[in-house]
Parts: structure tokens; sequence; C-alpha cells
């Protein structure tokens, strides 16, 4: 890799691979745009389509000379009704319509869903919600094929989705083919690995343990089941995403924002990346520019202090997927700008009740580049906990974080403020300025740099001028 410039901002953009953005050239504009992270939807795709675009990512990052991070989003356990005769089923307000465990039916008043363990889970009064809520039901009967109703005039086609809003639901997180995804993603040698539809901390637990130390773990908080357990998700995972395309068929609608500001609070407060996903520039799948609503609903994002923001259908299949991403970097530049920026951020800190000492060596750190009006920080860390630890207290000052392990480097692009840079034999240089020097950056830098021991200890700090 060659020496990079930083971005200029403090949080990331994920961007979606897709039909439209998959070759190497657009790869490479996506890049070139802003994009930190691009992400392999397995939902989507097969292996040998996410084996190119792996390479193409990997050859734009070469040619950048700027660390770029894969994550490998598995597709997770999805309930879908099965296949109605002619592809749908015409639904008629008020009319009941018997619910069988079947994979497909050619009943005009079946819908056939191959899943008999959730019919059985289905209470009266129950609300389900099919193709990401376009299609409303309420259980009028239970039973061996329970009756619903539906809440207005719909069309309901074939393999859409199907969820319970509010339960959780007797489901693994992992579905055999999650676990061959992930193994093939993992050879592969993704950065990041997104666990969907998880429930619980079991959830968690169990796809770190195929995981091993391979790849750090985002959970994707969708279910009403994680965001029960939200705080022991959040403690066992290396990151979250706020999946707000499901949080929103689970949840009403005028929910979504106070959920995403509370799991955004408890993350930061933690010290675990948090990204926020799913329609921020919606409109941009078929415009130039997006909406005012889209472009304060980033604004908005980005004011709370997230990690990340993600680009979904916008890059994968919109028509003006780098205009998309440049977007979004405007946004985040000029909102990280404005006057009241830091205010902001300081809201959702969070409690200091689990305070640890590098949580002070971290502040330190920083009050010691604002007292010498430093371009930057400096730090050195093997752990990629303890560099989030450093991210989580959203300094004044950019993080250069310099190492020769490009893994390393890419699984660092997650954090807030934090720049990765490529520096061969560190350990042998004046690495503070080695930094400086490969960011472009001229004037004092402020430096901290692990020694040794647990944690909270063993820590060196200083200026170079």
């Amino acid at each position: 890799m060659t020496s990079p410039r930083l971005r200029g901002r403090n949080a990331k953009i994920l961007a979606t691979i897709g039909p439209k953005s998959a070759s190497p050239d657009a790869i490479r504009l996506l890049a070139e745009a802003g994009a930190d992270i691009f992400r392999l939807n397995f939902s989507h795709g097969d292996h040998e389509t996410h084996a190119a675009v792996f390479k193409a990512v990997r050859a734009a990052e070469k040619a950048m000379g700027r660390p770029l991070a894969i994550l490998a989003d598995l597709q997770g356990p999805k309930i879908r009704v099965g296949t109605f005769k002619g592809g749908e089923i015409k639904l008629a307000y008020g009319k009941a319509y018997a619910l069988i465990a079947d994979e497909s039916t050619s009943d005009p008043d079946t819908i056939p869903v191959p899943h008999p363990e959730i019919l059985a889970e289905l209470e009266e009064g129950d609300e389900i919600l099919c193709d990401d809520g376009k299609v409303r039901l309420t259980v009028s009967e239970v039973g061996e094929h329970p009756l619903v109703t539906p809440a207005f005039h719909a069309t309901l086609s074939d393999r859409k989705g199907f969820t319970i809003r509010g339960k959780t639901l007797p489901l693994k997180s992992m579905t055999d083919k999650d676990r061959e995804d992930l193994a093939f993603a993992l050879d592969l040698g993704v950065d990041l690995v997104a666990l969907s539809f998880v429930q619980s901390v079991d959830d968690v637990k169990e796809a770190k343990a195929a995981i091993g130390a391979r790849a750090p773990l985002i959970s994707k908080i969708e279910k009403p089941g994680a965001v029960k357990d939200l705080d022991a998700i959040i403690r066992a995972s290396d990151g979250v995403m706020i999946a707000r395309g499901d949080l929103g068929v689970e949840f009403p609608l005028e929910q979504v924002p106070i959920i995403q500001r509370r799991i955004v609070r408890e993350a930061r407060e933690v010290g675990r990346p948090v990204i926020v996903a799913t329609q921020m520039l919606e409109s941009m799948i078929e415009n130039a520019a997006p909406t005012r609503a889209e472009t304060g609903d980033v604004a908005t994002a980005i004011y709370q202090g997230v990690d990340a923001v993600m680009l979904s259908a916008e890059t994968a299949i919109g028509h003006h997927p780098p205009t998309a991403v440049a977007i979004m970097d405007r946004i985040i530049k000029a909102t990280e700008e404005a006057p009241d920026y830091r205010d902001s951020l300081r809201q959702f800190m969070g409690d200091r009740e689990d305070e640890r000492v590098i949580d002070i060596v971290a502040r330190a750190a920083q009050s010691l580049a604002f007292a010498v009006n430093a371009r930057a920080l400096a730090l050195r860390t093997g752990s990629a906990r303890r560099l989030a630890q450093f991210a989580k207290h959203r300094g004044r000052y950019f993080i250069l974080y310099g190492s020769a392990d490009n893994t390393r480097l890419r699984r660092a692009q997650l954090l807030w403020g934090v720049h990765p840079i490529h520096v061969d034999m560190i350990e042998e240089s004046d690495w503070p300025r080695t930094l400086m020097d490969a960011a472009n950056l001229e004037g004092a830098v402020a430096y901290a740099a692990w020694k040794g021991g647990g944690d909270d200890t063993a820590w060196e700090m200083g200026i170079r001028k």
C-alpha cells in the first residue's frame, strides 16, 4: 500500500455491493467517492459473485493505498410464506384465510407458511406482517390451521417475508445456509461478519463460537428479543448495526427513532461501534439527489455520534451509486463541522459507570493534543478493543493508527475517528512522525502507545513537534 490521505471526517461509510456496483470499476469509484467498508449481502448472489467482489475491493485498496474493509452480512433465518397457484394471492379485507404448515397451496383461501413451530406460537389477536409490512393480518382463531383476517385489501406474492410483531420466535439465528456462507466468507478473508435477526445473547455466543478469532461480529438489532436483551447483546458483540427496515416492521414506525437513540447511547457507553442502516438515501435508488428529509436522517445519525452509516439498495441496485456515497460524505463532513456538533455528541455518550483506567488515558491523550494544538493523535496498540475505547470518547483529534498488519487496519475502518495507515517496521521508526508524514500532516502530534500488561496499565504518552 502507498501512503493515504485522510478522509477528513470521523464517521465512516458502508456501501452495499449489488448488480449495479459489483464491477471492479464501480467498486473503485465507490472507494474514491468515500466508501470505507464494502458489504457483501449473502441474502443475494452466489459465492462466485461474492468472491469476485472481494477480489475487486482488494484491488481497489491496493490501487488507492487506503485500507478498505469487507463485511459479510449473513442472511439469517428470515421466515417466508410458501408459494401460491399463479404466484400470488389476492387478500380481501375482512375475509378469513387459513394458515397451513406447507410449502405451497392451490387453495384460494389458504396461506402456506412452512414453519409449523411458528404457527404453534400464534395467539388470538397477534398481528402478522408480510412483505416488510405491506400486508397486515390479524389472528382471529388459533388451532391446527389458524385463521387470519387482512387489515386491508392486499396482494401477497410467493416467498415474501412473514413475522409476528413483538414476539421472540423459536428460531436459531444461524441456518445451514448461514454456516456455509460463513465458512466461505472466513476462508475468503472478510474483515467483519454481521449476524441477522439476533434475538438473544445466546445467538451472539453461538455465532462467535463459529467464527472464533477470525473476524469481529456485528450483531444486527432488528427483532423485539434483541431490543429486550440489548445490553447483554451489545456487550457480547464486537459492534452492532441498527437495521431499521425490520425494526420498522417489528415495531410501530414512530418507535424506531426512539429505539435508535437508545441503541446508539448504550453502544457508545461501552465502546462498541454502532452502524445505522436502511433507507438513509432511499430516493437515490432512482434520483441523483436525496430528499431534504433523507439528508436530515443522515445528519441525525452523525449528530448522535454513530461510527458508520450504511447505504443499501442505493449502491446495490440504484442508478447513482458513487453519487450516493459522495453525497453521504458531504453530509457527514458538514454535520461534523456544525457549531453544535460536539454538544450533541456528549448527549449520546451514556453514563460512566463502567469507566476504566484506559478511558482516563484516552481522554488524557486527547487533552494532551489540545494543550499543544496538535494536528492529530497517534496511537499504537495491538488490541482492537483498546482502539475502540479510544474511539469511544469522540475526541477532537483524528486518531492515526499505524500497523504493518493489514487485517488490523481494515477492521479499524469501522471505528469513529480512527484513520488506519499502513506502516512497515513501525517499531523501528519515530512512529508518530512517520504516521504524520503518511497522512500528509504537518505540525505537532500527541501520541499514546500501549507498553504491555493489562488493558488499563503501562501506557506511554508524549508529544512530537
